[in-house]
């Protein structure tokens, strides 16, 4: 499925202090836009994000929340293993 036929996305950021956080939404420069602001999760309110590290696409919202809720639970190790699969080719 190409990036531009998904209505919803996996994404993941790199915070500072090299932590990881995780999300979904339909609009990922957005999201990530409210996330630097101040404005999206008390994670990267605590953790600034440095920038996004991948992104991969979902059909739905349904779809996009079990891919996430799968990632969430693996070790640092495979999640960078599942963003090198994905990488985030923005702007």
């Amino acid at each position: 499925m190409s990036k531009a036929a998904s209505s919803w996305f996996v994404y993941m950021l790199e915070c500072k202090g090299s932590r990881i956080y995780t999300g979904i939404t339909v609009d990922v420069e957005a999201r990530y836009a409210k996330h630097c602001s101040g404005q999206g999760a008390a994670f990267t309110r605590m953790h600034k994000p440095v920038r996004v590290v991948a992104v991969m696409p979902c059909a739905d919202r349904s779809e996009a929340s079990k891919a996430e809720a799968q990632l969430k639970k693996l070790l640092r190790p495979a999640k960078l293993l599942w963003a090198a699969e994905w990488p985030w080719v923005g702007p």
